[in-house]
């Protein structure tokens, strides 16, 4: 069995390269981190390649697309994905562009041509990580919201594509609340709510995976919050989304 990850080098796409190569998967890792990189490819106990790529490139998204295909992948996770911080008007354009070409344009490209080859073969799974921000507008992260409520909805329509077409392929959305990565460095911000583990989020995502879960809610606080949440106006919800990203920068 093989696995493609991007964004292997830390966070939750490195405790899911942990977790299959404890089952014995072959890994192929992605990141733009060489160094990351062949540091946890001597360190895994399973058969290991790596990719180093910034998948903001379309053409370098295109040559991985390659690899996976003439390796016959089993598993795809799209992880790789990065936030920003701050009002519309004055956050970075080449900053928001560089991520919806990661957040949105990558998963896309490698969701549809991974997705055409496991359809020929019926068989496989594909797990896009996506986040708790996809339920919602938000304010002071909105870009960043509205990418990860792209991949929540790609995600679903394909499953229940491949659902109405009887193929033994299956999709997962990975939807976490906080978790405990280099995510809010990135974004520069800090979590108020006490975060998950990247291992815990990263077993639970695939163990569920593995199970053909569509939606993947790790933590109860998070469930509760999706549940709830359709009991709630959207100008309430804006509000209090507005607030929970305010309280970030204190």
């Amino acid at each position: 069995m093989k696995a493609l990850i991007t964004g292997a080098s830390s966070g939750i796409g490195l405790e899911m390269a942990r977790y299959l190569a404890s089952m014995h998967y072959e890994l192929i890792l992605v990141a733009r981190n060489k160094e990351k990189l062949e540091s946890i490819q001597e360190s895994l106990p399973t058969k290991t390649t790596i990719v180093v790529a910034d998948l903001s490139n379309e053409q370098k998204v295109k040559e991985l697309y390659v690899l996976a295909k003439r390796e016959e992948i089993d598993v795809l996770i799209n992880n790789a994905g990065f936030g920003d911080f701050g009002y519309f008007t004055e956050t970075d354009l080449n900053r928001e562009l560089e991520m919806i070409d990661t957040n949105v344009k990558a998963v896309h490209i490698l969701t549809k041509l991974v997705l055409r080859d496991m359809e020929k073969r019926n068989t496989g799974y594909i797990l896009n990580v996506a986040s708790s921000a996809a339920f919602q507008p938000g304010p002071l992260m909105a870009t960043y919201y509205a990418t990860k409520s792209y991949v929540y909805q790609l995600t679903e329509a394909l499953y229940y594509e491949q659902k109405k077409k009887k193929t033994n392929v299956h999709l997962s959305v990975l939807c976490p609340g906080p978790v405990d990565t280099n995510f809010n460095n990135v974004a520069g911000v800090h979590f108020q709510m006490k975060p998950l583990s990247s291992s815990y989020v990263a077993k639970y995502a695939i163990d569920k995976m593995l199970k053909k879960k569509m939606l993947i809610i790790p933590g109860f606080t998070m469930k509760c919050a999706k549940f709830f949440g359709r009991f709630v106006s959207d100008k309430a919800m804006l509000r209090m989304t507005y607030r929970v990203q305010k309280r970030k920068t204190k």
